[in-house]
């Protein structure tokens, strides 16, 4: 595909972040990088980061087994000027390998439309992280309230708010709720 889509093109291939490294290094003629996140030896989302550090006139284009919209967001936040999953049909490899060759951007826009996770995360305030941590660590009412130093009453008003904001209707859900969601530090054990 690529000899039809850039036939006067050299291809350099690489199996490590550490070789494409190198490589890219060596030819100062170099103009794009296809870069596959999963390698062995580095993440891939780093190798882009140090390609467009070190060889900011090199476009990099990521091709990659994950559909993952995080990962499109992340490559596109870290310089990429395209993300191509391998899944993709010939025809639509073809036509975004055309694209980023021909000094293009491309990526599926399903993937940038996909809404973000922790967009929909709800925002606690100081206080209801301060409940929301002890809670998920088995305390009661009144221990938060003794811990807090602050009275019962005030505390039912925040678990109270804190079941509402996050849409469930006991302690167990909410505890569940707010590791999921990421909204407390987990315990470093």
């Amino acid at each position: 595909m690529l000899e039809a889509v850039a036939p006067d093109a050299e291809l350099l291939e690489a199996g490590t972040a550490g070789e494409a490294l190198r490589l890219a290094r060596a030819h100062e003629d170099l103009e794009l990088v296809i870069l596959d996140l999963g390698l062995p030896d580095q993440d891939g989302l780093t190798l882009l980061q140090t390609l467009r550090r070190e060889l900011p006139l090199v476009s990099v284009a990521v091709l990659s087994a994950s559909e993952v919209a995080a990962d499109v967001r992340a490559a596109r936040e870290a310089g990429a000027v395209g993300f191509i999953p391998k899944s993709s049909d010939r025809k639509l490899l073809t036509s975004a390998l055309e694209v980023v060759f021909g000094g293009g951007v491309f990526f599926p826009r399903a993937a940038l439309e996909a809404p973000d996770p922790s967009d929909a995360a709800p925002r606690l305030t100081q206080r209801q992280q301060e409940v929301a941590t002890l809670l998920a660590k088995g305390l009661t009412n009144g221990e938060i309230a003794s811990v807090l130093d602050i009275s019962l009453g005030t505390v039912k008003k925040h678990v109270a708010s804190l079941l509402e904001t996050l849409e469930v209707t006991n302690r167990t859900e909410a505890v569940r709720a707010i590791l999921e969601l990421g909204l407390i530090e987990p315990e470093r054990r």
